[in-house]
């Protein structure tokens, strides 16, 4: 197993390699986001088996680790402290994290979750949800979590952080949640933030959600969750702004990476937008979204910018998604130099998506759409090139395609794209857009 493990991250990485390296030369030199956050170091260094953690498998190491970041919160050591987790797997309950410290993960490191759900934690819900997203209520707290945090890195040599995610899963499967399932790794109220170098894996539910967050840096990590779990989302900056998302590989059973920003009156109420998100370089594969936007956008999702992404057998290439109820808005949105390859659908803005947490939302709250710019977007064997639905009583302007082409058989009589309720421009497109789309060509 531990050889196979080996096998699979250097596949990864050398993919990665290829993906990046064939960015670099076919867009000149890399253009990185990344310094919106400084990589800090840390000279206070402890291990976690300096409070007794044993990293065999088998014994349970949450007095360790909760032991360890006591220590690093209230020795407030200058300039932070890093705790270093060494090769093993370690087992543990979650737990949270403290402000000027750097989680660092061994090569072979695994820091893994227990599968013993009943005694896991619970948390108050996100005021711009009003509830568990998937049940009313209180939410189980994220397996590594950080509430109210400044200056936090998790990082290493591609150590593991494993959610065991399966019996949580299958509760969804049979129903029996309790509660909304927890998130991987969540960050709240949080600001100057930096995940890099780790492999995410069987998150049981999200796998990394900055929550009313600023200055975050996401790079060179991979993420993974088997196609068929549900709900898997990679990263998914919520209420958010000044994030940086780069040079990562995502498979997971959901969007790959999915900006969002409250739901329906609770997210209109709380009012907090996602801005200023950068996505970049990201290779992955998704029987959902590849880049999302949504459905939860009620606080307004604006000035975004996608680029350079290879998707692979995914659902939807790119997915702007929102619904009544929702209103907020979404403006300013950059998407260009995608490659595709097998997906059902190339590019879809829709405003019937998604459910709501209760009865109470307001019907006549339709969220503001416009200035969505699709730039330099190719496909092969994409089923569908794609379709832009906005509402009757708010249709969607300013929607801009140029130099896209995506290829693949449509089904017999069923249009290429399908449009109703939007306005916009296109130019060199195939196939050939909707009317609705004045075309330049």
């Amino acid at each position: 197993m531990m050889m196979f493990r080996v096998f699979v991250s250097t596949l990864l990485c050398y993919f990665l390699y290829l993906s990046f390296s064939y960015s670099a030369v076919a867009y000149g030199s890399m253009e990185t986001c990344s310094g919106i956050v400084p990589m800090r170091y840390r000279h206070e260094r402890i291990s976690i088996t300096d409070f007794g953690a044993v990293g065999d498998g088998r014994t349970m190491n949450t007095k360790a680790f909760r032991a360890a970041i006591y220590w690093i919160q209230h020795l407030r050591r200058r300039g932070g402290t890093l705790l270093y987790v060494p090769p093993g797997v370690y087992l543990t309950e979650s737990f949270n994290l403290a402000s000027h410290m750097t989680l660092y993960l061994a090569q072979g490191a695994v820091i893994k979750a227990t599968q013993e759900t009943w005694n896991w934690p619970l948390i108050a819900p996100l005021p711009s949800y009003g509830r568990g997203r998937e049940l009313p209520g209180e939410r189980y707290m994220s397996f590594i979590h950080g509430d109210g945090l400044r200056d936090v890195i998790i990082t290493g040599e591609n150590g593991t952080i494993d959610g065991m995610g399966g019996v949580w899963w299958n509760m969804w499967r049979d129903r029996t949640l309790q509660h909304t399932r927890p998130n991987l790794v969540e960050f709240l109220n949080s600001k100057n933030i930096i995940i890099s170098n780790v492999i995410f894996q069987n998150s049981p539910f999200w796998n990394i959600h900055p929550v009313y967050c600023s200055n975050v840096v996401i790079r060179y990590v991979t993420i993974l969750a088997p196609h068929d779990s549900p709900n898997t989302d990679g990263i998914d900056p919520d209420s958010s702004s000044n994030v940086c998302i780069e040079d990562s590989f995502i498979s997971t059973g959901d969007d790959l990476v999915a900006v969002k920003s409250g739901w329906d009156e609770y997210g209109i109420k709380y009012g907090r937008p996602s801005s200023d998100i950068t996505i970049r370089r990201i290779t992955g594969s998704s029987p959902f979204s590849g880049i999302a936007v949504g459905s939860e956008t009620s606080g307004g999702v604006q000035n975004m910018l996608a680029e350079h992404i290879n998707l692979y057998d995914v659902g939807l290439g790119i997915n702007i998604k929102t619904n009544i109820g929702r209103g907020g808005f979404i403006k300013n949105i950059t998407i260009s130099d995608v490659w595709m390859n097998k997906a059902r659908s190339g590019i879809r803005i829709a405003g019937d998506v998604g459910g709501h947490p209760d009865t109470k939302f307001d019907p006549n709250a339709l969220p503001f759409v416009k200035g969505i710019t699709f730039n330099n977007i190719r496909g092969e064997e994409v089923q569908r090139a794609g379709s832009f639905r906005g509402l009757k009583n708010a249709p969607f302007t300013g929607i801009y395609l140029s130099e896209i082409n995506l290829n693949g058989v449509a089904k017999p009589r069923s249009p290429p794209w399908d449009c109703s309720d939007v306005s916009g421009v296109a130019s060199k497109v195939s196939p050939p857009p909707c009317p609705q789309l004045s075309s330049i060509q």
